[in-house]
């Protein structure tokens, strides 16, 4: 099969021109500077967080309260923290929450509380902690 000629002045026939020096320090610094951002968020969303915690156990003591046990592990024992514990129903709604003052002690311990609630619970259970305690909550 023969060859077309193409039109005159239509398509270029010169070749792609390798880039400059600058041009390909440019585009590694920018995937430099990409990687690093991406390692960065990772670390922030996936590493390790300062204070945790798990509930161990649950006992319903009613159809207007529970008993939640709960292991809070932090990094910083010498300073209080602060954990929601919730319960909810069958239905999955929120019935009972209370903040609960985890003093300053050990590094892992365990805490228990009774929660009032609203409608009877199926379950109590660690909405989370942090070390930014309530002025009211403090025992200083």
């Amino acid at each position: 099969m023969a060859q077309r000629a193409l039109p005159e002045g239509r398509y270029s026939r010169q070749t792609r021109r390798p880039l400059g020096r600058w041009a390909r320090w440019a585009l590694l610094a920018v995937a430099v500077a990409a990687g690093a951002l991406i390692a960065f968020v990772g670390y922030r969303n996936l590493g390790t967080k300062p204070i945790e915690a798990k509930q161990t156990a649950f006992i319903i003591l009613g159809d207007d309260s529970v008993k939640v046990s709960f292991e809070v592990s932090r990094d910083q024992p010498d300073r209080a923290a602060v954990c929601i514990i919730r319960a909810r129903s069958k239905d999955g709604d929120e019935t009972g929450r209370r903040e609960v003052l985890v003093p300053p002690g050990n590094s892992v311990v365990v805490e228990t509380t009774v929660l009032r609630t609203s409608k009877p619970p199926v379950t109590g259970e660690v909405f989370g902690c942090s070390y930014q305690v309530p002025a009211y909550l403090s025992t200083s």
